[in-house]
Order: C-alpha cells, then structure tokens, then sequence
C-alpha cells in the first residue's frame, strides 16, 4: 500500500511535466545546480562524482555518502566509479576508486518517502579532506549547495564542472503545502526544503551536499539532494535529507565499512 501511493505520487509529477530525481537499473534521472556558479579547484575538496551520475561527499578517507536512491540496495557492489579531487572531470588530477561494497538506509523505499541516504566503501582511500555531518537540525538561512548536473531544467546534458549556489531554506508548512497539491506528503524531521526561483539543484546533482557552517565555524554537510518538482520553479523549492536525523545511523554505517 505504501508502496502504491509512492507511485501515485511520482506519477502525478511526471504528469504535470515535473521530474523529481529517482534511481533505475539502466538509467537515473538525479538533481546540477541553476543559477549557480563554477567552483574553483580546491574550494569543496571533499565533494565527489559517482559514475552513475549522482553527486556524493567523502565523509571517510574509504567511505562516500549519498541518496539512497542513486544505489541499487546494500550488498557487495563493484559497478560505482568515483572521480574525486577535482572540479572539472576532465582534469588530469582527478583521483578515481572503485566501489566495493554500499549499506543503504534500512527504511528506504523511494526518495519521496524518506530515508534518502547511502554510504559506499571504496577499494583504497582518498588522500582528501572528509567532510563532517553536522550534528543539529538546521534553523533558517541560507545553505550553499553543489553539483555536477544540469544548469537549467530544459538542458540535455549535464556539466563536466562543479557548480554551487547559496540556497534559503523554505518553512516547513510553506513546503508541504505545496508539495500537497501534488499528491505528495513531506516526511516531517526527514526532509528539509531550500530554494528560491531562479536558484536549485537540477536533474543530476542528486546525492550532493548541503552544507553549512558548524558551531566553530567549519564546513559540515546538513543535507543531501534528494528530490523535486523541475528546477527552480516558483513555489517548489528542492527537498533534501535532513542529515542530523539520520547522523547515528550512518556514523554506525561508515564504521562497519572502514
């Protein structure tokens, strides 16, 4: 039942011309950044690209974090290469690794309903930064968030550069009313909501970062890009894990796949 009322619920996007990101077997549709700009070299170091076209962060030298929905499911996986260290993919100092094995988040049954968050062990460590998960729920303000996708909803391609833009936060309610009339219910301490006209994630920046500014002032990731209606359509903003809520699961995850 459940699971039929997800599919109602994605079907009523896709009808209206909308496409919220969501993982399949041969092909994904994920969430670049509109309205953003083209990151430098070395200024979000950990931020890395999965090849199945989704974003993700290292948050271990061995272990990257992204949605759920970008990865099949928990098991042995060897299929996910990852390019890391740079901002153009193109560049020569990419480092690249294997996946070995990914722990998707037990309760995930699609990016709509929640618990849109998976880790992935690598063959051999980045020698890069790690990026820390923030350990409280955000308050209102502005979050700066990345990708490699696409910079406008009606693009064909996605980007071979990094981009990122600053992000507000929408209010709860303002989100989950009008999600509502779509046929989609927001999962309350689960998802957040950021965005303004003009500014979001896209189709292939799914599984990147939220981040912000910890308690001394360091980067730490609050969020990751999970779903929403188009790109920086007026009045739906993009939805995205709330990471403080699931912080002691994945922390438990990234331990069992050091």
């Amino acid at each position: 039942m459940v699971r039929k009322a997800a599919l109602l619920a994605l079907a009523a996007l896709l009808l209206i011309g909308g496409q919220p990101a969501q993982a399949s077997r041969d092909a994904r549709t994920v969430r670049p950044v509109v309205g953003g700009l083209v990151a430098p070299q070395g200024k979000f170091p950990w931020a890395v690209r999965l090849s199945m076209g989704c974003g993700g962060t290292l948050v271990d030298p061995r272990v990257v974090l992204t949605a759920g929905h970008c990865v099949e499911g928990t098991g042995k996986n060897k299929s996910i290469i990852v390019t890391a260290g740079v901002t153009d993919l193109k560049s020569r100092r990419a480092q690249t690794a294997r996946s070995e094995r990914v722990i998707r988040a037990e309760g995930f049954v699609d990016e709509v309903h929640g618990d849109d968050w998976a880790v992935v062990r690598l063959d051999k460590p980045l020698h890069l930064p790690t990026l820390p998960i923030g350990r409280d729920a955000i308050g209102d303000g502005r979050y700066v968030v990345m990708g490699w996708g696409q910079t406008r909803e009606d693009s064909i391609q996605q980007e071979e550069r990094l981009h990122y833009a600053t992000v507000p936060t929408v209010p709860d309610g303002t989100c989950a009313t009008a999600y509502q009339k779509m046929g989609v219910a927001l999962v309350p301490d689960e998802q957040l909501c950021a965005g303004s006209p003009g500014v979001d994630t896209c189709q292939g920046d799914s599984g990147g970062p939220m981040i912000g500014h910890g308690r001394h002032g360091e980067w730490v990731q609050v969020g990751i890009v999970s779903w929403g209606l188009g790109c920086a359509r007026n009045g739906y903003p993009g939805v995205y894990t709330q990471l403080s809520t699931f912080r002691p699961a994945i922390k438990a995850a990234v331990r069992k796949l050091r």
